[in-house]
């Protein structure tokens, strides 16, 4: 109990020339983002008007890629380019179609977030045929050579962030415990989910082995074995909430939950939900509740002591590399990458501009977020 509390009171976000296209531009390595959160650095591109980029987004249903989207067409828009910015709702023939759509437009480069990263390779086959250069953001294109770059967070590491938050929190190096520990994963058709479950697991499975971290749950102990069978599908929150529920119902009736890792802010949000429902308490038995996002309506929760932490991905940043990689093609310039080794589709290893996450706290909100202008204060009242 003495843990617990301690723990929960620790917590606390071109013109595409078609040749170019059709050769690959050149790369070059940087380790240092070419924008920055403020916006992109490229100049406005006399051409860019003739220029159309399209944009497809997974969802509306999540403030992380609303964020995206808007940033993203925003400084795109200020250096000149057309853009036509789609949202999938979570169906991956739904973005096919968006993505298809955009190709007949005559999109010169496009940058996707998938929904379904092994659903689009005959789609981005077109794109290529058509001379498209394409970005992948932030969810990697599997089983297909025709992405020509990526830019994505370093998401191995968000992982290894909530493991480590995770084995601070309860002092598993010296507590005696054992803890009760619930696992979560996000949604099995995205390669991102796994990379997540990947770093937390490589931290955290030392102490399952051990005994000093014990899943009472019968669908937690899958995550033993594959990482998707204990996916919540899109990512959402309601049903992450039931399946929280459920797991509280059936093996916590007498005995108490210690920490539960969330992939990211949706599913915190509705497993918080249920342990309220459940009777847990802010002060008394709450448990460490990880997180990813950033997202206002977490970062409130965290600042009430509802969940313990979130890996905060400025979106900002994102976006502006991505601006200038666009810019970077449209102008046949070289094309800033910091990651030739990584990121492998089954077909191609892509080009990449990788960022990296912060762990952010209750300590941390008012400096990391509301400092950066990532939040306003006034939507945390």
């Amino acid at each position: 109990m003495g843990l617990r509390k301690s723990a929960a009171l620790l917590a606390g976000v071109a013109l595409a020339l078609t040749s170019l296209a059709a050769c690959g531009n050149e790369t070059k390595n940087d380790a240092t983002p070419t924008g920055g959160a403020t916006g992109a650095t490229g100049a406005v591109n006399p051409d860019a008007g003739d220029t159309l980029v399209g944009i497809t987004m997974p969802t509306v249903s999540l403030e992380r890629w609303n964020n995206d989207g808007s940033e993203l067409k925003a400084k795109l828009e200020a250096m000149g380019y057309k853009t036509s910015l789609e949202y999938g709702n979570d169906l991956p023939e739904q973005q096919i179609l968006q993505i298809e759509n955009q190709i007949n437009a005559g999109a010169k480069i496009l940058v996707i977030a998938s929904i379904d990263g092994s659903s689009l390779g005959t789609t981005v086959a077109k794109a290529k045929a058509a001379g498209i250069t394409v970005i992948g953001y932030d969810r990697l294109l599997l089983q297909t050579g025709d992405i020509d770059y990526y830019a994505t967070f370093d998401n191995y590491r968000v992982g290894q962030m909530q493991g480590e938050y995770i084995v601070e929190a309860l002092d598993l190096e010296n507590a005696a415990g054992p803890f009760n520990f619930e696992p979560f994963a996000g949604s099995p058709d995205d390669n991102n989910a796994g990379l997540f479950f990947k770093g937390a697991w490589d931290v955290l499975s030392p102490y399952v082995d051990s005994g000093k971290l014990v899943i009472q749950s019968e669908t937690g102990k899958k995550a033993t074995g594959n990482w998707q069978d204990i996916g919540i599908l899109s990512w959402k929150s309601a049903t992450a909430q039931s399946e929280m529920e459920n797991r509280l119902n059936s093996f916590y009736r007498d005995k108490k939950v210690d920490v539960v890792l969330s992939p990211n802010d949706s599913l915190a949000l509705g497993i918080a939900q249920a342990l309220e429902t459940g009777g847990y308490t802010v002060g008394g038995d709450w448990p460490v509740l990880t997180g990813q996002d950033g997202d206002i309506a977490n970062v409130k929760n965290i600042l009430a002591g509802k969940q313990s932490m979130t890996v905060w991905k400025d979106t900002r940043d994102l976006a502006a590399a991505v601006a200038d990689m666009v810019d970077q093609i449209a102008k046949g310039e070289t094309v800033t990458v910091n990651d030739t080794t990584t990121y492998d589709t089954g077909v191609k290893v892509v080009p990449t501009y990788q960022l990296d996450p912060k762990v952010v706290t209750k300590d941390t909100v008012e400096t990391e977020l509301v400092g950066s202008g990532f939040i306003d204060a006034a939507d945390l009242q």
